[in-house]
């Protein structure tokens, strides 16, 4: 398989952003192996969150939540998605898939032998780490979602609207709609631009400059391109993964923000299917768009150590 690694230069000195790099190999599905880039904060024997991005970002999106958990006494374990940040990059788009990117987050996290995990996750971060969720349970005692979604429900609409009254449009959104055609026929579309597009403050502009880091030309960005076509495919994991997550007892929080216009539906979903959803304190976070971390994400990391102290009560 053939990629391409972004070169170093291309992530000194950006805003906000000290953390050391670390890396470890993975499989690649056709026989060898990709480098995969991941941030590991905090004491090594302390629980562990775990902090997934999506589309097009990378744990450049996590900074300002990651020291207040450190802080808080746990460990932060912040990959890069294969295709984003420092980890490496399939220039084919037929190289990535959905199957794909769950085995790659699971075997980074199988190599670091972490268990029992808090799961934060956003966008696509929600539909791999949901997925990994529902393959392998013993890996989290929580799940955290936030501004995400898993497709392929297994139930009808309106045995939807009989669980919990009149329901949103589930089928994409208008924003979503809007976005997969932007990032299938715009020729030359850069992330930082649609971060922009995806937040309720403005960037700095230097920040805008850090989420295009990992990306020097368009080559770099097949994978960034191909994620919108994936969100409807793998239907049959999809269904099999919503299967266990509506047996689900552990605790299952959610925290979407106020203006995410992508997937805010799924706010009402999780609570009224998810088990471990009934009765937990879901949050909205204000003043938040789509990539709520880059607009409140002192707020968003507050819950997390507020949740992450119910599953460690050590801790509290």
């Amino acid at each position: 398989m053939q990629s391409l690694r972004t070169p170093d230069e291309r992530f000194q000195n950006l805003p906000g952003f000290s953390f050391l790099p670390h890396y470890a190999m993975v499989p690649d599905n056709e026989g060898g192996e990709l480098r995969m880039h991941y941030l590991d904060e905090g004491p090594r024997e302390a629980p562990v969150v775990l902090m997934l991005h999506g589309e097009p970002t990378w744990c450049y999106l996590y900074r300002k939540m990651i020291p207040i958990v450190v802080a808080a006494g746990y460990r932060v374990i912040a990959p890069d998605l294969i295709g984003f940040g420092r980890s490496d990059k399939p220039v084919q788009q037929s190289d990535y898939s959905f199957p794909s990117h769950v085995r790659w987050v699971g075997a980074l996290l199988n190599q670091l032998g972490v268990r029992n995990m808090t799961l934060v996750c956003q966008d696509w971060g929600g539909l791999i780490g949901l997925r990994l969720a529902a393959m392998q349970p013993e890996l989290f005692a929580g799940i955290l979602a936030a501004n995400t979604m898993l497709p392929g429900f297994p139930i009808r609409h309106a045995d939807l609207r009989d669980a919990f009254g009149p329901v949103r449009k589930l089928r994409t959104t208008i924003g979503f709609g809007s976005w997969f055609l932007f990032s299938q026929l715009h020729p030359s579309w850069r992330a930082g631009f649609v971060v922009t597009m995806g937040t309720a403050r403005k960037l700095a502009p230097e920040v805008k400059a850090a989420y295009d880091a990992p990306f020097p030309t368009q080559e770099y960005m097949a994978g960034a391109r191909v994620f919108p076509r994936l969100v409807p495919s793998d239907r049959k994991n999809n269904k099999a993964a919503w299967t266990q997550l509506l047996q689900w007892q552990k605790p299952f929080l959610c925290a979407f923000s106020d203006k995410d216009p992508v997937m805010s539906a799924m706010a009402e979903v999780f609570p009224a299917l998810i088990p471990g959803a009934k009765g937990q304190p879901h949050t909205t976070i204000a003043q938040g768009g789509h990539f709520l971390q880059e607009d409140a994400g002192e707020d968003l990391a507050a819950v997390t150590v507020k949740f992450a102290r119910t599953l460690y009560p050590a801790l509290a």
